[in-house]
């Protein structure tokens, strides 16, 4: 049974969740502050935290950079009224797994609950991952979510970034698009095939010498993607 911790100061927003989480067949703990759910989270680490970013004490964004320090670094969930795209990009790039804004709809939220610790238990169940991994001149630093191109380095969104891992993860096999919206968006709902399309275009325009003529992220006819590491 997973453990969740929320860490909300609204009263009435907290309890609510906790009852419809304990509903679900969850263990729910609840912390008002940031440092109160800092210090629960590293008192008995749970398996997802779920984070309001202004809160009293250490704000969210604290409270997710020190999570992210930590050993085991829980699957942490952003449930705030800050909608803007720097505050979502920001907890992002911080380590977020998912990024909720209020007010939303119970039902979403269950599903990307359950989404983000299905995504951290297959993870766990595929083992330690090494450090760092490379392909032709590319090189991926797994913890630090750095990558580099010829030593030099190269930004990549968040989930530009996730989706290169799942294709690193696959070791040269062929993922098929739903199996990447499954891993990397978490529900298939959420996304269309297109959006896939995009992201690897991206990287390919980010990591592929030639774009036009990629010599490592493959697309496989009628089949989806696969990342050749030759």
């Amino acid at each position: 049974m997973a453990r969740i911790l929320v860490v909300e100061d609204n009263r009435d927003l907290a309890y609510g969740l906790r009852n419809n989480l304990e509903i679900e067949g969850y263990l729910v703990e609840v912390a008002e502050d940031g440092q109160a759910g800092l210090t629960a989270a590293r008192r008995a680490p749970p398996d997802l935290v779920i984070l309001d970013l202004m809160l009293p004490e250490l704000d969210g964004f604290r409270v997710l950079k020190a999570l992210r320090g930590d050993s085991p670094e829980p699957p942490v969930l952003v449930l705030t009224a800050r909608g803007e795209e720097a505050d979502k990009v920001r907890a992002l790039r911080m380590g977020a797994d998912d990024y909720v804004t209020k007010p939303f709809g119970l039902l979403e939220l269950l599903a990307r609950v359950e989404a983000v610790l299905r995504r951290s238990r297959a993870h766990a169940a595929a083992g330690p991952t090494p450090d760092a991994e490379r392909f032709g001149d590319v090189q991926v630093h797994f913890a630090s979510r750095v990558v580099r191109r010829g030593g030099t380095l190269v930004e990549l969104a968040p989930k530009e970034f996730e989706l290169l891992v799942a294709l690193l993860r696959a070791r040269g096999a062929v993922v098929s698009r739903l199996e990447l919206m499954e891993q990397v968006w978490g529900y298939s709902a959420a996304v269309v095939t297109r959006t896939v399309d995009t992201h690897i275009a991206e990287l390919r325009r980010k990591l592929e010498r030639d774009p036009s003529a990629p010599q490592h992220i493959l697309t496989v006819r009628k089949a989806g993607y696969r990342l050749k590491v030759e």
